[in-house]
């Protein structure tokens, strides 16, 4: 073992993993374990959690279970979709957004605690154990971090479970075969990977969707609802003003309801390979057609085209775990600076699978009924003026014609 470890706080979820890294981490480094547990919605009773780390030795003063709901919707989730953030033109980034908060919060509990050290249970193949650790170095350079998957030789499942077994942990029933799927939940999103899902040609079942109903089964009956913005942000749905993580949670039950959200995704993870996953956003998917909307009045074209080709950039410095890096927060300068009249209300029609915009409407609308409409404009615009505007762009087209001729 390198360096002497004698604190470290890990990332623990309580399940069979984090179990098994914990007990791994008392007896490789001799050292003691605090374990941190993020409330990011997920849906889960999480005192099981504490009562599983005290059953392991942990202090009960070091066992840290936050309600990180709030914060994450309204200082990660919304600042991104501001920025109508896609990676890859598809993914939501439901994962990805909530790494940083969680690296953030460990690295705030590491500094309480007077520990050295920090670890996660991400996989050497993945891209949390960048986003986790670009996290960790950004805003503690020199903290030093752990991650078991790189350094141990349980490589598979059943060796998992014996080292639990030998270490009398609990394993939960269900992961004593070997488990269909793997998952990840956060109050955005549900993230499913691996086992039935790794040949990218065969249909993802209808048993691995936990947050929508299937399309099919969606009510026959569409649903409307409003969603009012102020500066780009979410405020109310239907009229109700809600907190950000209340509002995000209302939209999932109005997603789920209408099977809105479902994306079958094979992308490029950040370490070099191609990966399948299949992702549930029903909330965030609604909120991004509703954003879209708001800002289709609101944006002048310059700074709405200026956004769409920053977004690619946008996104994908969060994919690839740089939420702290210098870039992605000019990038969010210039985007919350665009966001400052973006504020109205959107009316959107929820069914089947899909939320479609059937209205929009602001106090500081540039869309102009008076200058755009078909019927007589008294003089708002003056039709002639077009002739010398499509002259000069035409010019350089003419005298290419001309030479090429």
């Amino acid at each position: 073992m390198a360096d002497k470890i004698n604190r470290v706080v890990l990332a623990y979820s309580g399940g069979l993993d984090t179990s098994v890294i914990l007990k791994w981490l008392q007896t490789e480094y001799q050292c003691e374990v605090v374990t941190f547990t993020a409330d990011l919605g997920q849906g889960e009773e999480l005192e099981p959690a504490r009562k599983k780390a005290e059953l392991m030795g942990v202090k009960p003063e070091h066992i840290f279970i936050d309600d990180l709901r709030e914060e994450f919707v309204r200082d990660y989730v919304f600042p991104m979709m501001r920025a109508n953030a896609l990676y890859e033109g598809l993914y939501l980034l439901g994962t990805s957004i909530a790494r940083p908060l969680i690296a953030k919060r460990q690295i705030e509990i590491a500094k309480m605690v007077g520990a050295d050290a920090v670890s996660h249970g991400a996989t050497g193949k993945g891209n949390d154990q960048v986003r986790f650790e670009l996290g960790y170095y950004a805003l503690q350079p020199d903290i030093k971090v752990i991650a078991p998957w790189r350094e141990w030789d349980l490589t598979s499942r059943t060796a998992l479970i014996d080292f639990a077994e030998k270490n009398q942990i609990p394993v939960p029933k269900d992961k004593r075969g070997e488990s269909p799927f793997s998952t990840d939940a956060n109050l955005l999103h549900t993230s499913s990977e691996g086992k039935v899902l790794e040949d990218p040609w065969e249909e993802v079942p209808e048993y691995v969707f936990s947050r929508t109903v299937s399309p099919e089964d969606a009510p026959d009956q569409p649903e409307i609802i409003t969603v009012d913005f102020e500066r780009g942000d979410a405020v109310a749905i239907n009229g109700e003003g809600m907190s950000p993580a209340t509002l995000l949670a209302r939209l999932n039950d109005l997603g789920r309801t209408h099977g809105i959200g479902r994306l079958d995704l094979v992308e490029n993870r950040f370490v070099g390979m191609k990966s399948r996953g299949m992702y549930e956003t029903p909330g965030g998917t609604i909120l991004g057609v509703a954003h879209r909307a708001i800002e289709q009045v609101t944006l002048d074209r310059g700074a709405a085209h200026l956004k769409d080709e920053l977004m690619p950039r946008y996104a994908e410095l969060i994919y690839n775990g740089f939420w702290f890096a210098p870039e992605r927060e000019m990038l969010q300068a210039a985007i919350d600076h665009s966001q400052e009249k973006v504020t109205g209300t959107v009316r959107l029609k929820l069914y089947k699978g899909a939320a479609h915009v059937i209205g929009r409407k602001s106090p500081f609308s540039l869309y102009s009924e008076k200058v755009v409409t078909f019927e007589d404009d008294q003089g708002a615009y003056d039709q002639r003026d077009a002739a010398g505007f499509i002259k000069l762009n035409a010019l350089r087209l003419r005298l290419l014609g001309r030479r090429d001729r």
